[in-house]
Parts: structure tokens; C-alpha cells; sequence
């Protein structure tokens, strides 16, 4: 059998959100390569949520079993005792899942389900861990304590060198067990072309993603605060939502823009889907995260054919490898550098014009849905044979569950 072609092969894959962020969308995308290439494929999350509708028609049945995420907050003395308390519980829960599905593989999506490993393992199923975190600003030992239990998988999935970087650093024992596929990004189509403007003309920023200190959303708002004190006319879209519990953030984002030097200049959109028209309505695509795995927010913008700045950390480093041809790179949390590289493009328009067509062809290049289905197939594939030969195939039932291509797994 080819290695990029499965034959009905039970695919169950456990998720921590039912929202439609950055890992969110890459699980639509993997759903889509497992089912082009044979399988039947179930997602389970802890909520309802906007992604199911998208992993049904992505062809996916999809789930809703309450379980714990391993979130930030968790991770604190106070946070983990909660955490902990459902543990028990939900490996019961999600044992007993799996030992009725009889999935061939289970994919953990993400680092956040630790437990599910535990579960996958107790149940007799093999496991892929599909890791979209790059940890490198938690301490050594919480670093060892979240790739710990990636032992227990029989492949690891990172989406990028830099998230496997941090895993194997963490753990040299994972080496061996990590494939690397990075995201594939849709696009949208030719994008708006930019819209003409003089050096001196207001220039309009975009910032996407979750409103989140690692996101480095208030680095934005600090940088278009120093453009404006030096006489430039900037203004600044944010789009995204918090996770539940850091509503706080949002609160001082929103006071920071407030102040008089801000004021009237930063509008909050809150969730955006799709992202393209904001992003086609900027001169200048911000990307400050100093925790990105990977960086699916700035491919949109490259996709949208307008120039990026990102941060020159992990995976953003990855992404706008062609910089400054493809993009702009400043250290990670340098408001003064964030608002220099910008104050470049503003001042340059014809160059800023150049980066984004040469962003928008690099991004259709190396991040094309087609390449990542093809590898991500391959990754899961090879767990595949060991099933097959353990035990007799399950006949077909009637799916209990919402949407999906009429195979049971659940």
C-alpha cells in the first residue's frame, strides 16, 4: 500500500477547542488529508464550538466529551489541583471511548491533552501526538514535564524545526520519534492589489490572532503608540478573542488604548473569520508573537500579499526565512524595533509592495495545503501497519454522532 494512502482506517483525533484559531484550522486541514486519502476520521473536543460545523464538512464526525486542557493557568500551584482533580475521571471516560471505537490510530492534538496519551496507551491504540506548542519560555522543568509524556506516543508530529528544537532539548529521547510537517495554509485567491499611497500617507496595521501576553498584542499597541509620538499617522486592527480566565489581558489591552497617545487610533474586532478582507485592508501585517510555534496568522498575511514583520523567534523565524526579501524580522518584544521596521516599509512604498508579492510567492510555495497533506498522511500512515496486523478489522456501524462519513468511531 502506498504510504499516502489509507483504506478505511479508523482515525480518531482528541482536541482541546472547538474554536477556529491557528491550530484549529490546521486540524480542518489534516482532517481533509486523512479523509482524501481513505480514512474515516472522528474528532473529539470538550465543547461545541464553530469547528465542529467545519470538521463535518471537511468530512469528520465530530464529538463533544467534557475533559480537562492542560492551559497555562494549569500550571501554576494554584491551577493544578483543579486540573488534576479531573484527571481521573476523564482517563476513565476517554478509555472507555477508545475501547468501543477501536480507532487504528488516536492523534492527540497538541500538548495540552497529556492524559489522552495515558488513555490511548491503557486502551491498546497507538498514539500520534501532534504538537503545535513550542514551550521555550517555560523553565527546563516544566519543559521536561510537558514533552514527558510524548514518550508514550509511537510518533510525534511537530509543525515546525523550532518546535522540535524545543521538544528534543527538553528530552534528546524524542529525537527518533519526530517527523516535522509544517502547516499548510488555504488561500484565499490573488489578493486586492495594495492600495496606492504616498510615503506620508496614514498607514493602516493589522494584527491577528489570540489576545494573549505570549502573542505579543500589547508589543503592537506599544509599537503604534512610538510611531505616532513621532509624528505618523497609524492606525492599528486588532482581531482575536481570549481564552476563557484571561479576560484581564483584554482589560488592559483595551486601558492601553485608551490613553491619549492611542486614543481613537486601535479598533478591536474581536473573533474575525475570515481574515482576508482585514488583512487585504492593511498596508502592514503585524506578527509580534514571541511564543509561535509556527505562525499560521503571518502565511495569511503573505498569502494576502502585504508585507509582514514578524518576530524573529521559533517558528516565525521559519516562516520569513527570505527575509527582508519575503518579510521583516525584529527581536522578540522590541516595540522600538517593531516601530523602526514598520516606519521602513511606510516611508518606502514601492519596497513595501515588493516584500508583500514576494511574501504572497514564498507563502504558495512552502506552505501549500497540498504538500502538507501529502506529509501529514505519510506521518500517520507509518503508526499504521503494527494495527493492522494486531487485530481483525471492525465491521462498519451506524454513526451514533453529528455529520462524518458514516463510519463509527465512538
Amino acid at each position: 500500500m502506498s504510504a499516502d494512502v489509507m483504506s478505511g482506517e479508523r482515525i480518531l483525533i482528541a482536541h482541546p477547542a472547538a474554536d477556529l484559531y491557528g491550530s484549529d484550522l490546521q486540524l480542518v486541514e489534516a482532517v481533509r488529508a486523512l479523509r482524501g486519502a481513505g480514512a474515516a476520521v472522528r474528532v473529539v473536543m470538550p465543547e461545541a464550538g464553530p469547528l465542529h460545523g467545519r470538521l463535518r464538512r471537511a468530512g469528520a464526525g465530530t464529538r463533544v466529551l467534557p475533559f480537562p486542557v492542560l492551559r497555562a493557568s494549569a500550571l501554576s500551584g494554584r491551577g493544578i489541583v483543579p486540573f488534576a482533580a479531573g484527571l481521573g475521571p476523564a482517563v476513565a471516560a476517554s478509555v472507555g471511548l477508545l475501547r468501543r471505537a477501536r480507532p487504528d490510530v488516536l492523534v492527540v492534538n497538541t500538548l495540552t491533552l497529556p492524559w489522552w496519551v495515558a488513555a490511548g496507551r491503557l486502551a491498546g491504540v497507538d498514539v500520534v501526538v501532534y504538537c503545535h506548542e513550542a514551550e521555550a519560555q517555560r523553565s527546563r522543568p516544566i519543559q521536561t514535564a510537558l514533552a514527558a509524556p510524548l514518550l508514550g506516543a509511537r510518533a510525534v508530529v511537530a509543525n515546525s524545526r523550532a518546535t522540535a528544537r524545543v521538544l528534543t532539548a527538553a528530552l534528546p529521547a524524542l529525537a527518533g520519534r519526530i517527523v516535522v510537517v509544517p502547516n499548510g495554509v488555504p488561500d484565499a485567491g490573488a489578493p486586492a492589489p495594495m492600495r496606492e499611497r504616498a510615503a506620508t500617507d496614514a498607514l493602516r496595521c493589522v494584527v491577528v490572532g489570540r489576545l494573549s501576553p505570549r502573542k505579543g498584542t500589547m508589543v503592537a499597541l506599544e509599537a503604534v503608540a512610538r510611531l505616532r509620538a513621532d509624528g505618523a499617522d497609524v492606525r492599528l486592527d486588532v482581531c482575536g478573542s481570549v481564552f476563557p480566565g484571561y479576560e484581564w489581558f483584554e482589560a488592559e489591552l483595551r486601558e492601553r488604548a485608551g490613553r491619549p497617545d492611542l486614543a481613537g487610533a486601535v479598533v478591536f474586532h474581536g473573533y474575525v473569520s475570515p481574515t482576508r478582507p482585514l488583512l487585504e485592508a492593511a498596508d502592514v501585517v503585524l506578527a509580534p508573537s514571541f511564543g509561535e510555534s509556527f505562525g499560521n496568522a503571518a502565511v495569511e498575511g503573505m498569502l494576502a500579499g502585504r508585507p509582514v514583520v514578524a518576530c524573529d523567534g521559533l517558528g516565525l523565524g521559519e516562516v520569513l526565512s527570505g527575509a527582508p526579501r519575503t518579510g521583516r524580522l525584529v527581536p522578540p518584544g522590541d516595540a522600538v524595533a517593531l516601530a523602526r521596521a514598520v516606519a521602513g516599509l511606510a516611508a518606502d512604498p514601492a519596497a513595501a509592495r515588493a516584500v508583500g508579492a514576494a511574501g504572497r510567492a514564498e507563502a504558495l510555495e512552502r506552505f501549500s495545503p497540498g504538500r502538507y497533506r501529502a506529509e501529514f498522511v505519510r506521518a500517520v500512515r507509518a503508526v499504521l501497519p503494527r494495527n493492522r496486523r494486531k487485530r481483525p478489522a471492525k465491521p462498519a456501524e451506524k454513526s451514533r454522532e453529528t455529520g462524518g462519513n458514516g463510519t463509527s468511531c465512538g
